[in-house]
């Protein structure tokens, strides 16, 4: 039975794909290039060395690669490719005039999807790239929605606790700060009880849609936690930076109207968030310590009052920050918003 994934994706228009084609003959690259030309963009690399250097900028869907070249071979192209995390799941054809049982062997055993001989017949590759370009589009929609929250659009658990880890190790290698927000909705389950389950789903669906619009720089992120909660990952900020961004949020979800079905009128509800920053994350530091204290901030916020944001400071006690006043630094300083 196909999945709702597979369905959903083979109900859409095909889209213009990459390509690229390597070969140490451009006779061959000019004629693969006019079979595939109705697929999308078309690059080429004459040399295993240049098309290594290529894939350093681009990324293509498909790589099309001859295994006899001078230099770098195509099985050494091949193998490094697939040990590179950002073009491991490309999928790569060897096209090639050894056609013995050998050689496909070896291309295989190197990580290619398929093997072509040559010479070359034009509805052959073109029915092997088609099916190749169709299933890593799939691969890719299936990843997709394994880490996409299925209510809210937003990246869900397992998406954030990889961004999250990702990003401290960038933040330790650069030697900058990351903060973390983690915030749920006030009083989420009398509004549940009130206003029916599906109110709740449209009033979870609003708030991603404003967290994913507040947030605006590319590197940050937006992720739902689990149930009405909610997280925040804000790479390179400090802790006056994370302070604005956790009152400010709390403004920009108090001023959200929720409109529910066959409500007369427009909702609105409030947040609680807890923050808290790591000046300098350690290589050996448990990334589970940050989110313990954001977590531990957004219980004071709950206990003293909501609507409202608590900032901890990595591994210090938590501060009192109410939105409605102005916010302070650690040291008790007022921030200008």
């Amino acid at each position: 039975m196909r999945s709702a994934v597979a369905a959903q994706f083979e109900a859409q228009p095909p889209q213009a794909q990459s390509i690229l084609i390597v070969d140490d003959d451009p006779a061959i690259v000019q004629l693969l290039g006019e079979m595939l030309k109705p697929f999308g963009e078309i690059r080429f690399a004459l040399s295993g060395e240049q098309a290594l250097a290529i894939t350093t900028s681009f990324t293509p869907d498909l790589i099309l690669l001859d295994i006899n070249m001078p230099g770098v071979n195509g099985l050494d192209v091949c193998r490094r490719l697939k040990a590179n995390p950002g073009l491991r799941e490309v999928p790569i054809i060897f096209v090639t005039g050894q056609n013995d049982l050998t050689s496909e062997v070896a291309a295989l055993e190197a990580g290619a999807v398929d093997f072509i001989a040559k010479p070359l017949a034009t509805p052959i590759v073109v029915a092997r790239v088609r099916t190749h370009l169709r299933l890593h589009q799939l691969t890719e929609a299936l990843k997709h929605s394994a880490r996409t929250d299925a209510l809210t659009g937003l990246p869900n658990r397992r998406a954030f606790d990889e961004e999250l880890a990702a990003e401290w190790r960038r933040a330790s290698r650069r030697r900058e700060p990351l903060s973390l927000l983690l915030f749920d909705i006030d009083h989420f389950k009398a509004f549940n009880d009130s206003h029916g389950h599906p109110a709740g789903d449209e009033c979870l669906r609003i708030v991603g849609q404003a967290i994913a619009a507040f947030l605006k720089r590319p590197g940050d992120l937006a992720a739902r936690y689990g149930g009405e909660e909610f997280a925040v990952i804000l790479p390179a900020t400090d802790c006056p930076d994370a302070l604005r961004m956790a009152n400010a949020l709390v403004r920009t979800i108090a001023d959200t109207a929720i409109t529910l079905p066959n409500a007369l009128e427009k909702r609105r509800v409030t947040i609680s968030v807890g923050a808290a920053t790591v000046e300098l994350p350690a290589p050996g530091t448990a990334i589970a310590a940050l989110v313990e204290c954001a977590d531990s901030a957004l219980y004071r916020a709950k206990r003293n009052g909501r609507n409202r944001a608590e900032f901890q400071p990595f591994g210090r006690t938590v501060r009192n920050i109410d939105h409605d006043d102005p916010a302070t630094d650690p040291r008790g300083n007022p921030i200008e918003r």
